[in-house]
């Protein structure tokens, strides 16, 4: 069996959860992460490269003889590094999981993402796109509307640009803050949508534009706050799986979603490889799209790579060749629960250089790290908002909630903060909440 030498770009949660995955793989040669963190320092070779720096990205991968490159976050795939190596001769050989920037786009700007929508008929709440020389015209629209108010930065802002208001003035003031710079140059243009009530959940798959394959799906929990209260943070955890999605909703989902969302990309000429998250809402019982990324997500990977037994390699590899599918989906049948361990302060201004202390042992649970670093002495520290992200596994979802929150608890590092309440509300709507039953 041939071995492939593997470059995952990122330093996240995400990240670390993909090196772990991959490096189970037998196909698994030399991995190196850039920059990574440190967990991932174990798993592979890590190399201290901006993400925006495509030639000396480009040059590593020469260097080492590397085959295959999965990007973890969005701004680097928005930028073009997809193009990037398909432009050059001696890089296009590469298989690059990620679009280029024209797919990227659904991503990269709200706006192009509702008229995508909107053009290829994929149900999504009804929008209106404002920008500064239009804010007046913002503002009569709202007044036309009826609360909640969502207000979406077009652009990227880490997670964070959604912002939903009960108040008709505070939308109004929020909508020119946005424009005027709340979120930099990602809401010089703000989305404002009708806002939807029902039950929120994520579907991924891995496409070459026309075929793929289905991963696990999850739900994450945006707000800081227990109850879902509190201003949008990156991702406070996630569960996997989630009730609803029965294979009534399985079935909706790829007929009126995804496979549209590929036929049109199909039809407007723009290729896509690699992951595809879809960002989807149930309402009374049928899946709306809130937002597309172009590569998984984060809290979520956490929680869907501890169940995946596919090798990831193996569909890569599939993927390179023109086959995806050849490889089934093969799934754990557990629910795991993954929880975010936070910096205080965390989404607004926060300390970090913090020691962590870490349990050696966590049973079947898994700690995957996130805004980690080392400092001079060799201890783990506090290096971002979101620092790790514990993950446990369980047929019951109550007990795998616990057993995820029991590792929270011992992990120690000042300031640390968690929600409690991950998975709580599936479990209303699986109140016995248990894969056997």
């Amino acid at each position: 069996m041939e071995s492939i030498n593997v470059l995952i770009l990122g330093s996240g949660g995400r990240e670390h959860a993909l090196a772990w995955k991959i490096k189970q793989s037998p196909r698994c040669g030399s991995l190196f992460i850039a920059p990574g963190n440190a967990g991932s320092k174990d798993l592979g070779i890590q190399v201290a490269l901006s993400l925006q720096d495509f030639e000396a990205i480009g040059r590593l991968v020469l260097e080492h003889h590397i085959s295959l490159v999965i990007v973890g976050p969005e701004e680097p795939l928005v930028k073009g590094i997809g193009d990037y190596f398909a432009t050059d001769p001696n890089l296009s050989r590469v298989t690059m999981v990620g679009p280029g920037a024209k797919g990227a786009r659904l991503e990269g700007s709200k706006a192009y993402a509702k008229e995508f929508m909107a053009r290829h008929a994929i149900p999504t709440a009804t929008y209106a796109r404002f920008t500064l020389e239009t804010l007046e015209e913002g503002w009569l629209h709202l007044s036309e509307s009826r609360g909640p108010y969502v207000l979406k930065a077009d652009g990227l802002a880490a997670g964070k640009g959604v912002v939903i208001l009960q108040e008709l003035m505070e939308a109004k003031a929020t909508l020119e803050d946005m424009l005027r710079g709340q979120f930099g140059a990602a809401s010089q243009c703000v989305v404002v949508e009708q806002f939807l009530n029902g039950t929120e959940f994520s579907v991924f798959i891995l496409t070459d534009g026309r075929n793929y394959v289905l991963l696990p799906e999850a739900k994450d929990y945006k707000r800081v706050g227990e109850g879902d209260r509190g201003p949008n943070t990156g991702g406070m955890g996630a569960v996997s799986p989630v009730p609803l999605f029965d294979p009534t909703m399985s079935e909706k989902v790829r007929r009126r979603i995804i496979e549209p969302t590929l036929r049109g990309l199909e039809q407007d000429g723009i290729p896509y490889q690699g992951f595809l998250f879809f960002g989807l809402i149930s309402v009374a019982g049928n899946p709306l799209v809130i937002e597309y990324n172009c590569r998984l997500g984060d809290p979520e990977t956490e929680a869907i790579l501890p169940r995946l037994e596919t090798d990831l390699l193996d569909w890569f590899s599939d993927l390179a060749q023109g086959c995806l599918g050849k490889h089934p989906t093969r799934i754990v049948e557990k629910y795991a629960v993954s929880t975010v361990l936070v910096s205080g302060g965390y989404p607004g201004d926060y300390q970090q250089g913090f020691p962590v202390d870490l349990p050696q042992v966590f049973g079947e649970g898994i700690c995957f790290h996130a805004g980690t670093a080392w400092d001079a002495k060799g201890q783990v520290i506090t290096s971002g908002g979101r620092v790790l992200v514990v993950t446990a596994l369980d047929e019951d979802m109550s007990l795998a909630a616990a057993k995820s929150r029991e590792m929270a608890n011992a992990i120690s590092f000042q300031g640390k903060y968690y929600r409690c309440d991950i998975g709580h509300d599936l479990m209303d709507l699986n109140p016995i909440g248990n894969l056997t039953s």
